[in-house]
């Protein structure tokens, strides 16, 4: 009786399939539900609604993720659980199959980019009938993401940016030399994170930080409130010309590096403590005051750091004009830094780049993957927030 149910329930998939454009691709988005949900409630230990003396936890809504299959992209919507996190197998396996290709393709890199090497490299990853032409393809189709990403129209107002550069060893002209990759990251108008820019350069001139500005204009950006950065003249030339009515937060990381790169080392820690606390005071007038006092102390004792603080003090405590977000976001590179750093431990694998393109395509793709992450975590400023000061400055 339960089989003839079950034949006349597939009958009735079939037809509906059959009466689709593309049955094939509607019957994976079929398949790849049910799977999600026989999993995940088997993970929770009941059906969604029901009662069960055996549940372990509860459902609490879906996330939206992108699963590229062969037959097109699939938004999945998986079910969150209120404990313990829920990663459907399918999606895993894929991961770590696509992992293991782009190893592959990186071994080529390392051994001199010979596509004719990568049948030997794929078989001893365990991967078989992969081809020089098909690594050909994969990354022509990596390309036109790539291409896509770093050109799509972008929004006319981004509250706040942060921008800094990655480098590494590329080959370029039979030699090895430094290149930077001009990395823009920013907060838009809902308060969830976007990276705005990759650009490849030789150098982090006022030039080339121009070009990458103007660029971001061409692309749609018009007003940016904060603009948040170390203090390297590029950028601060760069910004003042392409950014007019913005203000710029100088990194109060790297800036403290700036002025301690003058003390002795056997007082560093004493006046660190010291120097630290301008910017954890409630305002930004007693941020003044307890910079003056300290440059009042140690003036004669050490002239050198105290010359470095008068100097860009100002410019290192503009995040006190935005009091409602929280100022460790606001007030440093360091959102940008960490996001850095997973792509140099990524890189490493590489070692030496073959070509400034494939620099370009690995650190793209990787920061295509957080932004989708980003695009349904929760948001990095609150939106409410960001309304209210929005709501102000058109105010004023």
């Amino acid at each position: 009786m339960a089989q003839n149910k079950d034949t006349e329930y597939f009958k009735k998939m079939l037809i509906q399939f059959a009466g689709e454009s593309d049955p094939l691709f509607e019957m994976i988005k079929w398949v790849t539900a049910r799977l999600m949900a026989i999993e995940s409630e088997t993970k929770v230990g009941a059906e969604k609604g029901k009662h069960s003396v055996e549940r372990k936890t509860y459902f609490s809504g879906h996330r939206v993720r992108r699963f590229d299959t062969r037959l097109g992209t699939v938004y999945l919507l998986v079910p969150k659980l209120r404990n313990g996190g829920y990663v459907p197998f399918f999606v895993t396996e894929k991961k770590r199959a696509e992992q293991a290709l782009v190893n592959v393709v990186h071994e080529a890199y390392i051994n001199g980019v010979s596509t004719r090497k990568i049948e030997r490299l794929a078989k001893s990853l365990g991967i078989q009938d992969i081809s020089a032409g098909q690594v050909s393809e994969m990354n022509k189709d990596l390309n036109q993401q790539v291409d896509s990403f770093r050109n799509r129209t972008l929004s006319q107002e981004y509250p706040i940016i942060w921008i800094d550069a990655v480098y590494e060893k590329i080959r370029a002209n039979h030699s090895v030399v430094n290149m930077a990759i001009l990395i823009v990251k920013g907060i838009n108008t809902e308060g969830k994170r976007e990276i705005l820019a990759v650009e490849p350069m030789y150098d982090e001139s006022a030039e080339s930080w121009g070009f990458l500005f103007e660029n971001l204009k061409k692309r749609g950006l018009s007003k940016v409130w904060l603009i948040v950065s170390d203090a390297h003249k590029g950028i601060q030339k760069a910004v003042k010309e392409h950014f007019i009515g913005s203000s710029w937060q100088r990194c109060k990381v790297h800036f403290m590096r700036n002025i301690m790169a003058h003390i002795p080392h056997k007082a560093k820690e004493s006046f660190g403590a010291q120097l630290k606390q301008i910017w954890l005071q409630p305002t930004v007038d007693d941020a003044r005051a307890m910079a003056d006092r300290i440059c009042e102390k140690f003036a004669k004792k050490y002239p050198e750091a105290i010359e470095c603080l008068e100097e860009g003090i100002e410019d290192s405590i503009q995040f006190f004009n935005f009091e409602q977000i929280d100022r460790r976001k606001i007030s440093s590179t360091n959102l940008l830094e960490r996001l850095n750093e997973e792509i140099r431990r990524r890189s490493r694998v590489v070692g030496v780049f073959p070509s400034k393109e494939a620099y370009v395509r690995l650190v793209t793709c990787y920061l295509i993957e957080y932004a989708e992450d980003w695009v349904n975590d929760r948001s990095y400023i609150n939106k409410e927030i960001i309304l209210e000061i929005k709501s102000a400055r058109d105010a004023a």
